[in-house]
């Protein structure tokens, strides 16, 4: 053995890491103690001996160091050999391992190729392959994604207006069968609906989703650990579906997609550039039968065609549709303020009073909004289209929950049996903030200072806050107790006072926090 060789333990090793624990070559490397050049190299001799893993069980020490070391001789070609066309589309199929097929060829011609130069032939018939079609994609594991870099022009009957259609791709690895359709924009809701109606038309869901490091399908593309949009993942997730982006930098990742790109701008949309459309729906209708012929036009280098290939191969390995469609998503980060409400345009929801100030996620479709703290669903609500609140009382500090009977009108009410000034400050306490219920801690507080004050004067400090704009509880307990509903007042005290508060929906002010 030469010095370079190394044990068919270790060797063993780096194949069981790299294949079974998807580690990369300088993770194998650590491990194995190796540099990574001899790795790579170990890789490439069994890759071109046609081994992965688990290697056969019974491929011994001295079989296995053969199928490395020692290449297959040019001679004896006479040697019957296999349909290499066949031999290539059953490698797409989930199980099934040169090896196997290997033994199935010996089975009908015990005096057949060699292990080794089966291996050897068939990589040799790979070279003859080009790039994309010689990849070894099994049945139903990947569907590759991408726009086209080719647009379709559409006009607007009513304005005139010239927009531009995006086309979207899908191509399934094993048997290149391809979904094409026109939209609108290559915004999130288009890209989610895309897929849907990818699925849709392949009857089923792959195991795998392959985009390139698109905005609306990768929120921070990164080589090794991309972050995937958070409506994307929801959608991945009630389809069953791993989202795997495509590294950046690495063509060979998308390669399916990019040649099932090109095929759909040459075979496609290149037949419609002379044709005027007036929607994006016209559009689809001219795809739909172009796209039909795509996928029944024969392989140039192999027997076959896209739909041949995908009702032999990847069809029955689709994981079957979920019994409902996706409901579309968004989801945004919030805090949940001092009221212990998010707010969602412009409408104010309830969550637990625990979780003031917590950064939470919020899922909003079309009719729920639905609250996480750290994946826990804390609150869900009904979507309502107008401004407003909508509060639970279950969500309410025990002291908030005292007052939940309470309305602005049995405020206004019973201030009325101190005096009309009293009843026009609860009723400017309660128009200053964004929701009712934020003010009825502080209004029934200034009733208190009635018990302890008298009527009398409660009346003439409302008369003096309402002058100045002090519409808080702590500026009305500042007045009686300083004894300043006693004293008149006077323009000179008015210029003093700070100015009165602007009351509006959108402006809180630091009174809001009391």
């Amino acid at each position: 053995m030469s010095a370079e060789r190394i044990s068919m333990r270790k060797i063993r090793e780096i194949l069981r890491l790299r294949y079974e624990c998807q580690f990369s070559k300088r993770q194998i490397s650590q491990s194995c103690r190796l540099g990574k050049t001899s790795v790579a190299r170990y890789l490439e001799k069994a890759s071109a001996a046609g081994l992965s893993w688990p290697l056969p069980p019974n491929l011994d020490d001295e079989a296995l160091e053969k199928l490395l070391y020692q290449a297959p001789a040019l001679t004896n070609t006479a040697q019957p050999q296999p349909d290499w066309s066949v031999v290539h589309q059953e490698m797409k199929r989930k199980g099934v391992t040169l090896f196997l097929l290997w033994e199935e060829y010996r089975a009908l011609e015990p005096g057949g190729l060699s292990y080794s130069r089966f291996c050897w032939y068939y990589r040799k018939y790979k070279e003859t392959l080009d790039p994309v079609m010689r990849q070894n994609h099994k049945a139903g594991e990947k569907l590759f994604v991408d726009y086209a870099g080719m647009t379709v022009p559409w006009i607007d009957p009513v304005t005139s207006e010239v927009f531009e259609a995006q086309i979207f791709v899908a191509v399934l690895g094993a048997s290149n069968y391809t979904f094409a359709e026109a939209t609108r924009s290559q915004s999130l809701p288009d890209w989610i609906g895309s897929h849907m109606r990818a699925f849709q038309f392949f009857g089923g869901v792959s195991e795998m989703i392959v985009p390139d490091n698109l905005k609306s399908g990768v929120t921070s593309p990164h080589r090794y650990d991309p972050d995937t949009n958070p409506t994307y993942q929801d959608m991945a997730n009630h389809y069953g579906v791993a989202v795997v982006p495509a590294r950046v930098a690495t063509p060979q990742d998308k390669a399916k997609a990019e040649v099932g790109v090109q095929g759909i701008e040459r075979r496609i949309l290149a037949k419609l550039r002379d044709r005027t459309f007036s929607s994006v729906a016209e559009i689809n209708e001219a795809i739909r039968p172009l796209l039909a012929e795509y996928n029944a036009a024969p392989f140039k280098q192999m027997p076959g065609s896209r739909i041949l290939e995908f009702n032999a191969v990847d069809k029955p390995a689709l994981k079957p549709l979920p019994k409902y469609a996706y409901e579309y998503a968004e989801w945004k980060k919030a805090r949940a303020s001092i009221d212990y409400h998010v707010v969602v345009d412009h409408h104010y929801y309830s969550v637990p009073f625990i979780y003031l100030k917590q950064e939470l996620n919020l899922k909003i479709t079309r009719n729920l909004i639905t609250c996480f703290y750290k994946g826990k669903m804390i609150a869900t609500h009904v979507r309502v289209y107008r401004k407003g609140h909508t509060t639970v009382k279950e969500h309410m500090p025990k002291d908030h929950q005292e007052y939940a009977e309470w309305t602005p009108e049995r405020l206004i009410r019973w201030a009325n049996q101190s005096g009309e000034q009293t009843s026009k400050l609860i009723q400017a306490m309660i128009d200053a903030r964004p929701h009712p219920q934020q003010a009825y801690r502080a209004c029934l507080g200034v009733m208190r200072l009635g018990k302890n004050y008298g009527a009398d004067r409660l009346e003439k400090a409302a008369t003096r806050a309402l002058a100045i704009g002090a519409l808080s509880y702590q500026s009305i307990e500042s007045i009686l107790k300083r004894g300043l509903d006693q004293q008149p007042i006077s323009a000179s005290s008015l210029l003093s006072m700070p100015a009165p508060k602007i009351s509006h929906g959108n402006l809180r002010g630091r009174d809001y926090y009391h």
